[in-house]
């Protein structure tokens, strides 16, 4: 299986997503150290009709050049690369030029269900993570899921998982960050953060679930968030949700 990491490879924008859906196919950069996973990956990815390998890197520096030139819509990426891993990747991916509905959604690829350093990428902007060994039709549904802009992590997996490492690495409370959302705004983030679905929280606050979308959508782009598992994030980062000790 050939390597797509120039944009005239067929796997690159020219092959069958391309014009999937009239031009709606998921633009996807691939990001790992090793060769063999990093042309795996995106010959798997090539095989979708909806789906356009737009480049691949070798590294984190790699990753944000291609990222900056293709402007892809999905990033898998791995944590542990030279020159520059991928959270310090992921980082640079949400500074202000890459920032807005056109900027990249990563996809951090991990060994462990519970890397050390899972936390500090979506803490960075990532939007979800994937085991590596996960199978062909799991990596698809997470990029379409991530393509979307849904979070990759059901609730209450995510709440588990950022739970979990805030209370490893705790941060100060800062909930002066919030001081731009209504307090009906604030509960929301709150329920999030709890793992609730919108459907349980307009149960909960006993409103309609459209409502509840609209809360969400409002809570992401006062606080300049992307998505569900960024909102979780910041919901424990600034103190609004505290993690139980187990």
């Amino acid at each position: 299986m050939t390597d797509p990491t120039t944009p005239n490879h067929p796997s690159s924008g020219t092959g069958p997503g391309a014009d999937t859906a009239a031009g709606r196919c998921v633009r996807i950069v691939v990001a790992d150290d090793h060769e063999v996973v990093r042309a795996g990956y995106a010959g798997l990815l090539a095989t979708q009709p909806d789906f356009a390998v737009v480049g691949t890197a070798r590294d984190g520096a790699e990753a944000v050049r291609i990222c900056r030139e293709q402007r892809p819509d999905v990033v898998l990426m791995d944590v542990r690369m030279p020159v520059m891993d991928g959270i310090r990747a992921t980082a640079e991916l949400m500074t202000t030029d890459l920032v807005g509905p056109d900027a990249p959604r990563v996809l951090i690829l991990t060994t462990f269900d519970l890397d050390e350093h899972v936390y500090d990428a979506l803490a960075a902007g990532a939007s979800g993570f994937l085991l590596k060994d996960v199978t062909a039709e799991r990596l698809f549904e997470a990029v379409r899921v991530i393509a979307g802009g849904e979070a990759l992590l059901a609730p209450a997996i995510t709440r588990r998982l950022i739970a979990e490492f805030a209370r490893l690495k705790p941060r100060a409370p800062t909930q002066r960050a919030l001081g731009v959302l209504t307090p009906r705004e604030t509960e929301v983030l709150r329920l999030l953060a709890e793992g609730l679905s919108n459907p349980e929280i307009a149960v909960r606050l006993h409103v309609g679930e459209e409502t509840v979308k609209t809360h969400v959508s409002r809570v992401l782009s006062k606080l300049g968030l992307r998505d569900r598992t960024q909102a979780v994030v910041t919901a424990y980062e600034t103190g609004l949700v505290v993690p139980r000790l187990a």
